[in-house]
This record gives C-alpha cells, sequence and structure tokens, in this order.
C-alpha cells in the first residue's frame, strides 16, 4: 500500500506542503555543495593570506624551535613560552575559521533558508524500529549513497593523482632546494594541489544540487486527493474565506473601476451612492450599469468619473433607486426607463443649443413611487416626487 500510494504521488508540492514540511525541519540541503564551499573558502584564504599568515607561522615555529636552555628547569617560563606560541597559531589561522564557518552556514541556507525546528530532534519510534533500521543501511537508497560516494572519491582521487603526476619531476627537485625555498615551493604546491581538487568538489555538487532538489520534490508530492483535502481545509478557516472573499470583493470593484471610462453618465446620491450607466443604442435594448457603489466605492467611481471627463448627474432618488434595483452588468429596470432616457438626452446633448440659442435645460427626472429607496436600502413612497 505505501508504494501504491507513492505512484499515486503525482502532483507537485503546494506552498503550504512546503512550508510544513519546513516547520517539521525538513529543507532542501546538499552537503556535497557545502563541502564544496568550504573547501574552495579555506584554500582560497590560505593561498591569498600566505603573504602574511607564511611569515608569522615561520615566526611561531622558529620560536618553538629556539627555546633558551634555561626553560628546561623553568617549568612557569615554559608552559608560558607554549601558551604564547599557542595563542600566535590561533591569532593566525582564525581568520581562515572564521570565513570557512561563514561558508558552511551560508552554503548550507543557501537552498532552503535558515530553519530551527525541534520536531527534527524529537525522538521517533520509527527510529528505533530495526527491519527499517536493516532496510535503511541494504536498501536502494543506501546502495545508491554508496555509489555517489565511491564515484566521488574516484573523481578526486583521479584529479590528484593527475597532479601528483604532472608535478613528480617538480616535488623531487624541492629536496635539492635551500630550506627557505623549499618550504615555499612546498607550500604552494601543495595549495594549488588542493586548489586543483577542489574543482572536483565542485562539479560533484553542481550535479548534486540538482539531484537533491529532485529528490527533495519527489519526496513532497502529493495525491490528487490529498490536493483537494488540503483545499477544503484551507478553505474551510474563516481567516482564508475571509481573505478570499476581500479579494474577490476588491477584483470586483476594480474590474467596475475599469469600465467607468466607458459609460455615458455616473448618476450620484451625490455623496453616498454612484452608478455608472453605458447605453449602446444600435446594440443594446437598454441602458447597462458598469459600475456601481456606495460611499468609498462612490467617491472612487466619481473621482474615475472626473478623471476621464465622463458626465457626472446629480439626481439621489434615481442613484439610490438604480444602486438598489440593478446588479452590475443588468440592464435597468423598465419602471426607470423614463428617467434614464432624460439623463442621457441631456449628457448627450450637452454641446448642443437649442434653435434660441440656449443651452439645454437640466431634467429633474422623475422615480416611481414604488420605487424610491432611503439609504438603507427600504422603499419609502412619497407623495411628492422630487430630485432632493
Amino acid at each position: 500500500m505505501a508504494e501504491e500510494s507513492q505512484d499515486d504521488k503525482t502532483e507537485e508540492p503546494t506552498a503550504r506542503r512546503l512550508e510544513k514540511a519546513k516547520e517539521d525541519g525538513q529543507v532542501l540541503r546538499s552537503q556535497d555543495m557545502t563541502i564544496a564551499a568550504v573547501t574552495c573558502t579555506v584554500i582560497a584564504s590560505l593561498y591569498l593570506g600566505g603573504f602574511w599568515m607564511g611569515p608569522r607561522f615561520v615566526n611561531t615555529f622558529t620560536e618553538a624551535l629556539t627555546i633558551p636552555a634555561n626553560y628546561a628547569f623553568e617549568e612557569n617560563l615554559a608552559l608560558n613560552r607554549l601558551s604564547i606560541l599557542t595563542m600566535d597559531s590561533f591569532i593566525t589561522v582564525i581568520p581562515v575559521f572564521a570565513l570557512a564557518i561563514v561558508a558552511a552556514i551560508g552554503s548550507a541556507t543557501a537552498l532552503g533558508g535558515f530553519v530551527f525546528s525541534a520536531k527534527a530532534f524529537a525522538p521517533k519510534a520509527s527510529k528505533l524500529n530495526p527491519i527499517k533500521g536493516m532496510s535503511r543501511i541494504f536498501g536502494l537508497k543506501a546502495l545508491v549513497e554508496l555509489g555517489k560516494a565511491l564515484a566521488k572519491f574516484s573523481l578526486v582521487a583521479s584529479i590528484g593523482g593527475g597532479y601528483l603526476y604532472l608535478n613528480f619531476d617538480s616535488i623531487l627537485k624541492v629536496g635539492n632546494s635551500p630550506i627557505n625555498l623549499a618550504i615555499a615551493e612546498s607550500v604552494e604546491t601543495v595549495l594549488l594541489g588542493a586548489l586543483v581538487a577542489t574543482v572536483a568538489l565542485v562539479v560533484i555538487a553542481m550535479i548534486d544540487v540538482p539531484y537533491q532538489r529532485y529528490e527533495f520534490i519527489k519526496k513532497l508530492k502529493m495525491t490528487k486527493q490529498e490536493i483537494k483535502d488540503e483545499m477544503k481545509e484551507v478553505e474551510g478557516q474563516p481567516e482564508v474565506k475571509q481573505r478570499i472573499r476581500a479579494k474577490q470583493r476588491e477584483m470586483a470593484q476594480q474590474r467596475q473601476l475599469d469600465d467607468v471610462p466607458g459609460a455615458d453618465v455616473v448618476i450620484t446620491n451625490p455623496q453616498h451612492f454612484a452608478v455608472a450607466l453605458v447605453y449602446e443604442m444600435d446594440k443594446e435594448e437598454a441602458p447597462r450599469v458598469v459600475a456601481k457603489g456606495k460611499n468609498f466605492m462612490a467617491k472612487r467611481i466619481r473621482e474615475s468619473a472626473n478623471d476621464n471627463a465622463v458626465e457626472i448627474f446629480e439626481a439621489p432618488l434615481l442613484a439610490r433607486a438604480l444602486y438598489f434595483t440593478c446588479d452590475v452588468g443588468m440592464y435597468i429596470p423598465s419602471g426607470l426607463f423614463h428617467a434614464v432616457a432624460q439623463v442621457i438626452a441631456y449628457v448627450y446633448g450637452l454641446n448642443s443649443v437649442t434653435p434660441g440659442g440656449q443651452r439645454l435645460a437640466k431634467p429633474k427626472p422623475q422615480v416611481p413611487e414604488d420605487l424610491i429607496f432611503d439609504e438603507s436600502g427600504r422603499r419609502q413612497p412619497e407623495p411628492a416626487n422630487t430630485t432632493a
């Protein structure tokens, strides 16, 4: 059953699955990358810092080999001299150790980030199972790891052996050189050889990182049912539902605002309500609502209308009637045809003049009594139908 369930895990892990794995201490790591980074850092530090470290080591060893004879009879003097030489040696190499630690931490966290999880250190009964322990030792994964280790050793050994073979004659000649020159040449040969061997470690790391990423994702893959269950669990949380609704509301409002520039008119309360209408005479049977809003949304609709030269018409009763009887995308109800027609005719005729040379008078659209609403959306028929 375990194998079958693993075969069924064909879906990429979700963000929540990855986050949960991180909380459990399961993150992407590459030991080969860390080894390569630390080795490169140490070798480069020794090679570049040799001009400073070399003379210090020479002085330290010289002082260690030239201890005065009376120190043999003075224990305190000998211990004091030893402690000074030890401290000098430590100070000389501490920059290299510091850089190595930084390289180790940086390379280890470069792939999966810095994670500390108490769950990773918690005892697990499965780790005490001898049968599972034997399967880990002699299983397929163990054989793969053994093969990788042998391949890495062979690669490093081949490069190191090749370097020694090519420099064999120069290494033999070191024995005939003066002591100072012999030491310098030996150190340079060793460091250069280590640097060449490090190239092999870098190649191994470049191969291991994609492999570890593949294994990590494969281990966290999910079945289709697991994804469905996770979606139900996540969407069932009140705060997630609230965020989803808020996002949907924000997207819907933005779509409305995007349609305001194409509207023919925006009818307002004037402050609390705003409804944007468009009427394509040759295509549609009636004016259609493209945006509507209350309070802050109404303000945004008015601002968009002003920015895009869309006419704003103040008609409180008509604005509330449209707001409470129409959804976005709907045609206006037949009871408001006459009132809206007056407004649209006025907007279309704003740039024209009457035969007498006067501009069109602003209409006072009448709203049927059964479509009069207060600001809360309650119907309130009024005997005197005004625009205020």
